[in-house]
């Protein structure tokens, strides 16, 4: 067995490499907490904060209430909010009532969360009010039945919940009136009412679903990953076995990662909860707002990505901000340069280390060591307890020795039972057990493994296979580049060419003949980008995942307009 998983040699003892999980559902975790530590601040949000008592509370009379309106065992309640106190009470309520929840991203279209709704199935919805006549709009053409209101001033605390409203039509442009009747509910005055008699459903720990969780939808439309409860309780505690450093109810992890994003929910909205731990919530990504967040609430934890920590490391007054207070970051979602890592490190004093995950496997599958072992560089670490993992080849479909590139594949409880009313995108996906993540890799000798790209971005150049991410990394170092993406994009002569899109750091002049002789001297020639475009921005998801195919799709369209229309 060592010799396939050569990885767990470097594990240090205090990481076990199996472990004994609880078997209990994904809301035992609140009850746990609020009965362990029922005064300890469970979220702090723009100066409120809330325990972990009135969370179990207020969660529990929610549950109550979505009962009595008609949600019962494996009916799915869709939560579109952002990062919120009522995301968390919306999260628990739903699995406390035997729900399914379906993360939807606030940003949603109509288009596309009418898809979502219908797919799903959800029987109710959980928003804000701002967004309120968007849904309204879909709610026709689903089987939504009811809808649960809020607002972000609800959790403020005073002035600020007085002085919200205002903001927010300065800022939308609307003010949206909601009342309490019929199939619209306003979570607030819920809140308001005495606890129902809750009915506890029995879970079944390995089969019932707690969530589903939409995939971006980059190879055509999203589909709902079925994740169990066995798997997002056994990744929790797998993140928890990693993080043994840290110490239940002694930790505060800031929240700015979504949680309508898997990465986000597990690592702040079960893991905190799991540990007693203080979330600082911000309800969205903003690089000054998050650098005062960290020098007045000093969390100890701050799982992000990549385009968080360049934002903070390129604001012009960092070093007016303390971040000492960081002591782990695991990056996800995305490579994490080599040059963010370090510089991140030398301005908080904490460590960052690269992890990897899919929403398929709830979300992390390996990550690096956070102590106690040296770094390595390039690699997104190894596999984490009870997890295998291997290298196929594209061709024979059968296990590479270390060294050789191929797909990467995972085995372990955390990965999920299939897709959602898609037998066969699930059959393709999970074959004899394992995972097929469509990421190209390779492990070394030691069991630590590289993620070459995805399968999808290798670019096929003149005959050459050229992996954007090796272009990417060798871009990021050059002192003027603040973010790069590279694509393959259409060419009559090469049948793809590679383009790099950069965006540079303030203040910064380089020319395209300049980024074209840093990169010759980096890359082989094949390799190098044929074309350089600077832009002040790259298309992003909500979690700072640079839209690639968004890109290649823009070139395809410039084509395809330029091209000559016949008569």
């Amino acid at each position: 067995m060592s010799e396939l998983k050569p990885w767990l040699q470097n594990y240090p003892e205090e990481i076990p490499t199996q472990l004994e999980y609880s078997r209990e559902p994904v809301q035992q975790y609140l009850v746990n907490a609020a009965e362990n530590f029922p005064e300890k601040i469970a979220i702090h949000f723009m100066g409120k904060e809330i325990t972990y008592k009135k969370l179990h509370e207020e969660a529990l009379i929610f549950a109550g209430y979505l009962q009595k309106i008609g949600i019962f065992k494996g009916d799915r309640v869709a939560i579109m909010l952002p990062n919120t106190p009522q995301a968390v009470v919306s999260y628990y309520a739903v699995l406390m009532a035997g729900g399914i929840v379906v993360q939807t991203n606030p940003l949603y279209t109509e288009r596309e969360l009418e898809y979502q709704m219908k797919d799903s199935g959800a029987k109710a919805i959980i928003t804000l009010e701002i967004l309120y006549p968007r849904v309204s709009k879909v709610l026709p053409q689903t089987n939504l039945q009811n809808i649960i209101v809020s607002s972000i001033k609800d959790y403020l605390p005073f002035p600020k919940n007085l002085v919200y409203p205002f903001i927010q039509k300065k800022q939308y442009g609307l003010v949206v009136k909601v009342k309490h009747e019929r199939s619209t509910h306003i979570l607030s005055e819920i809140i308001k009412n005495q606890p129902e008699k809750l009915i506890m459903h029995e879970i079944d720990f390995e089969e019932d679903l707690a969530l589903l969780q939409y995939t971006g939808g980059t190879t055509g439309f999203p589909k709902g990953v079925m994740l169990t409860h066995k798997n997002l309780v056994s990744n929790a505690e797998m993140c928890q076995a990693w993080l043994y450093k840290s110490r239940p109810g002694e930790e505060s992890v800031l929240g700015i990662l979504p949680f309508f994003h898997v990465y986000g929910m597990t690592t702040v909205l079960i893991l905190s909860v799991m540990q007693a731990q203080k979330m600082i919530l911000l309800p969205k990504f903003d690089v000054e707002t998050t650098l005062k967040t960290i020098q007045k609430q000093r969390p100890t934890l701050f799982p992000g990505a990549p385009t968080i920590y360049i934002g903070l490391l390129n604001h012009p007054d960092l070093k007016k901000y303390d971040l000492s207070s960081i002591k782990a970051c695991i990056s996800g979602s995305a490579a994490l340069p080599v040059e963010v890592q370090q510089k991140f490190e030398e301005i908080t004093g904490g460590k960052l280390v690269e992890g990897y995950g899919l929403t398929e496997s709830s979300p992390v599958t390996h990550s690096n060591f956070l102590w106690d072992r040296p770094r390595i560089k390039g690699s997104i670490g190894v596999p984490y307890p009870d997890t295998d993992a291997a290298i196929f080849s594209l061709d024979s479909g059968e296990r590479l020795p270390a060294g050789e590139v191929g797909e990467i594949a995972i085995k372990g409880p955390q990965v999920m039972k299939g897709y959602w009313n898609r037998p066969e995108d699930t059959a393709q996906t999970l074959r004899d057990g394992w995972l097929l993540t469509g990421d190209l890799g390779y492990m070394d000798e030691q069991g630590y493994f590289y993620i070459v790209d995805r399968k999808k971005d290798m670019i096929i150049a003149g005959g050459y296979n050229i992996y954007p991410r090796e272009i990417e990394e060798v871009l990021y170092e050059h002192p003027d580049v603040q973010e790069v993406v590279v694509a393959g994009i259409p060419d009559p002569y090469r049948g793809e060419t590679v383009k790099a899109y950069v965006v540079l750091k303030e203040g910064a002049t380089v020319t395209q003949e300049e980024m074209n002789q840093f990169a010759r001297k980096h890359l082989a020639a094949y390799k190098a980008p044929r074309i350089y475009e600077f832009r002040k921005e790259l298309p992003k998801t909500a979690v700072g995942k640079i839209l690639r195919r968004t890109l290649v799709d823009e070139e395809k369209k410039k084509i395809e307009e330029d091209r000559p229309k016949h008569a």
